[in-house]
This record gives structure tokens, sequence and C-alpha cells, in this order.
């Protein structure tokens, strides 16, 4: 009976370090396929190289950067890329001419054909911009716009390099319900006004970092709302607005086409991680009036709640909030919406 028992207690012994082996594999996620090494993804675009050698694809749009009056470093949101620079490709035929704009937009660190970035912040990410921008030669200064998780960055830039701004514009610009200068009650109530599932993928993007990968890609339950494009996410007119992009080229393929957990799963970790700093004890980067801040916010916002933005602005005055009647999140595809965005950045400074 003894050695029966102690039989037992071996194979108990090898089936849970089977097991922990195999979990560890599951939450484990694969090597990311750099573009342009051995078997990974070609290079089709520009890229610059960055101060720690890795390289930021890119792409141009408006007029030449010789002859413009005004320079645009575009930052693009959750499981977006450079391609995807909606406040040039959605304005008015023309205007981004007629406003002497030039707009460049950057694959963000894992996505597209810009190579991971293991160390990954908001520091890290607005440091990426002011090297883009050097290796472009935009000038001591230039603007910033950050669309969606994109406006995280901006957030890192005001704080990180405000020197080098000419002025910054926040669309819809995701928020960390762990930042320290929200209240607990409105925190919580944003929090909850999200379907559990995406309670659930926030939660663990915070508290189990290591397990974000294994949960964005799980097959056995609910991801996230966003991973998954679940249209119950979408206002009304953010509907309306995905019915007319229906023959749009999908650029999944391409966004995750180097990792899935080097791009949209660091993302999450970093935007709703633990920050170094408190985006609401931010100071005026323009105390003399030399630039302007804007946030444009959607009232019927299914993603992003439009009362941390009310917060947000009233907490720093020095913001310029702008709510836009019955717009969902993706208000910048409008283009009378996104023609009042650039118009308002570019023309209203004083």
């Amino acid at each position: 009976m003894g050695l029966e028992a102690e039989m037992l207690t071996k194979i108990a012994a090898i089936l849970l370090v089977g097991f922990v082996a195999l979990a560890y594999e599951a939450i484990k996620p694969p090597p990311p396929r750099t573009c342009g090494s051995p078997g990974g993804p070609p290079i089709t675009g520009p890229r610059i190289q960055l101060r720690d050698g890795r390289h930021l694809a890119y792409k141009e749009y408006g007029v030449p950067k010789e002859i413009a009056n005004k320079k645009i470093v575009f930052i693009h949101g959750f499981g977006n890329c450079r391609h995807d620079a909606q406040i040039a490709t959605s304005l008015p035929q023309g205007l981004i001419e007629e406003l002497g704009a030039y707009v460049v937009s950057f694959d963000r660190p894992g996505y597209g054909e810009s190579d991971p970035d293991p160390r990954r912040s908001a520091k890290s990410l607005a440091l990426d911009v002011e090297d883009l921008a050097d290796k472009l030669g935009l000038g001591s200064k230039f603007y910033v716009i950050g669309y969606s998780m994109g406006g995280q960055a901006v957030w890192g830039c005001l704080k990180y390099i405000p020197q080098r701004l000419a002025g910054a514009t926040l669309l819809t610009p995701v928020a960390n319900y762990w930042w320290p200068g929200f209240p607990s009650n409105l925190t919580t109530k944003a929090y909850n006004r999200q379907p559990k599932q995406d309670q659930w993928a926030v939660r663990v993007a915070h508290y189990l970092p290591w397990l974000t990968y294994w949960w964005f890609t799980q097959r056995w339950f609910p991801t996230s709302s966003v991973i998954e494009r679940n249209p119950a996410i979408f206002s009304t007119l953010d509907l309306q607005i995905l019915s007319k992009m229906a023959n749009k080229r999908d650029l999944q393929s391409y966004v995750r086409q180097q990792s899935v957990s080097e791009s949209i799963c660091r993302d999450a970790n970093v935007g709703f991680g633990t920050w170094d700093f408190d985006p609401l004890d931010l100071d005026n980067p323009f105390p003399n009036n030399e630039g302007q801040v804007h946030l444009w916010q959607g009232d019927d916002d299914q993603l992003v709640p439009a009362m941390l933005q009310r917060y947000i602005a009233q907490k720093l005055s020095w913001i310029q909030y702008h709510e836009v009647p019955g717009a969902g999140h993706l208000f910048p595809y409008i283009q009378e919406v996104s023609a009042d965005i650039m118009k308002t950045q570019l023309l209203d400074e004083n």
C-alpha cells in the first residue's frame, strides 16, 4: 500500500509539473517577428532609426515639410497604424493644403513595421515622437495630435517634451481608471458602465500584465469588446460611419504582423498600467498663451466615458474642451468635425 501511495504521489507530481509547463506555454507570448529579420514581415515604407537603435515606420501627408507652415505628428489609436491618420485622411479635399499643413503618422512600437519596444512607457513614446521630429527635420516646435489610445501618448508629450510643442490635440483620449487624480466614485461609475468583458480586460492589463497575451487570445470566454470588434460598443453615429467604411481595406493583419503581444497587448499594459506621473497634475505647457491644448470628446462615446473628460477639463482649466453632440468614438472620421479640429488647432492659437 505504501508503494502504491508513493507511486500515485509521483504521478500526481509529474502531472502537476506537466500542467504548469503547459499553462506557462499558453500564457507565454511567442517572440515578435521583427520586420526585415529572417522570416519576418518585409519593410515596405520609410523608417527612421531611434536613439536606442529601434526603427520607426512613418507615412507623410499634406504639403511637403520643406514648405509647410504647420508640422503635425499624428499618433494613432489602439489596433490602428500609420495608414489610419484620421485627421489627415478624413479632411475635405484640399483643406490640408489650404492650411499649409504637413502631417506625419507613424506605427507605434510593435505595430505595423515599427520595431517592438519591450520597455515601452508613456515617457519612451514621447521621446520616440521627439526623435521622429528631429530625424525628419520638423524644427524646434511641432504639433501633436493623438486619437484614442494615441491620446495617452499626447499626455506623455505634455509631460516630457512640452518645450518642443507648438500645440496639442487630444481626440477622445483613453483615460486610465487608476490615475490618482480621479475621484474614486467617478472612476467606479465610469468603470462599471463598460461591458463586463471590458471590465475584466482592463483589470487584467492593470493587475496581471503577464496574463494579458493569454487573456486577449484565448477563446474560452469573451475578451475585449474592442478586440472582438463588437458592434455593441459603438454609438448609433459610429455604426453609420462604419457602414460607410465597409469597403475600406482591413489593416488588422498589417497592424499585428510582428506580434500581438508587442502591439495591442503592450498597448493595454502601458495604457492601463501604473504611470510614473498623473496627467491631472500637469502644469500648463503654454503659460504665456504661446500655444493651445485642445481635448475633443463625443458625448455618446461608448468606449471612452465623457464624464472622465469633463472632469479632466474642469481640473486642468488650461485645456480647451470641445464636446461633440451626438458623436461617438469615431467622430474624427466625419469630414466637418475633422476640419473643425484642424482649423481650431492651427488657426485659433491665440
